[in-house]
């Protein structure tokens, strides 16, 4: 097994130094129009304010678009979207996970797991993460995912480098984005909550592709 799982690897390396090197020479697309900030202000009957992080929290996330919101619903509940998309010059994807980001923000994970998602142009639920987090104002429930190639789904950053060394040698693009849907619950409440959290990240999947960055390729 050990063996295998070696010559799997060696192999993997083997393809992504020669796509490296194929890919050198052909010209990098870049992004000519983000569209995501047109995605609704409405989803589900979730009305949008729009959001901004500090200006070092963009530095540092480096993204050639961020969209940041909070939604709404007439209940009174509050669900936050935020999206960064990474363009293919960019290599595609974010250095951040919400592991790393929210023990360094203060929270502490208490149970992680995967839940399914309904996409509508497959007809199939693909899995995407979940986690349950505990903050000095209560539970935090997040559903999260990258998003490549339009419509393709993946819950891992090392799928999404499959994807993307793929869409790069097959089309000449490996931009990506990072999805991730949270809120707040209380011991009491942190199924209902969950729920909501998982219809609502539904929705953003199905949605994303028709507001799907445009990518141009350029000489160099």
């Amino acid at each position: 097994m050990r063996n295998a799982s070696f010559i799997t690897a060696l192999i993997l390396l083997l393809l992504t130094g020669v796509a490296s090197t194929l890919m050198a020479y052909r010209p990098v697309p870049v992004v000519v129009a983000t569209n995501l900030e047109k995605i609704p202000m409405e989803i589900d009957g979730y009305r949008a304010v729009e959001d901004t992080f500090p200006e070092s929290v963009y530095k540092e996330l480096n993204a050639d678009k961020h969209v940041y919101r909070h939604y709404r619903s007439p209940d009174g509940s509050v669900i936050d979207l935020y999206i960064g998309y990474y363009g293919t010059a960019k290599g595609g994807r974010t250095g951040h996970n919400p592991y790393a980001c929210l023990p360094g923000a203060g929270a502490a994970i208490v149970d992680t797991g995967i839940v399914d998602l309904k996409q509508l142009s497959t007809n199939r639920t693909v899995p995407v993460n979940y986690i349950l987090a505990h903050t000095d104002d209560g539970n935090l429930v997040m559903v999260h995912w990258y998003q490549t190639a339009r419509d393709k789904v993946v819950s891992s950053g090392w799928s999404q480098n499959l994807q993307r060394l793929k869409g790069r040698l097959l089309h000449n693009r490996s931009d990506g984005a990072f999805i991730r849907v949270s809120i707040s619950a209380t011991d009491k409440d942190l199924a209902t909550q969950k729920e909501k959290a998982v219809r609502f990240s539904a929705t953003v999947l199905n949605i994303v592709p028709s507001y799907w960055p445009l990518e141009e390729t350029v000489g160099h």
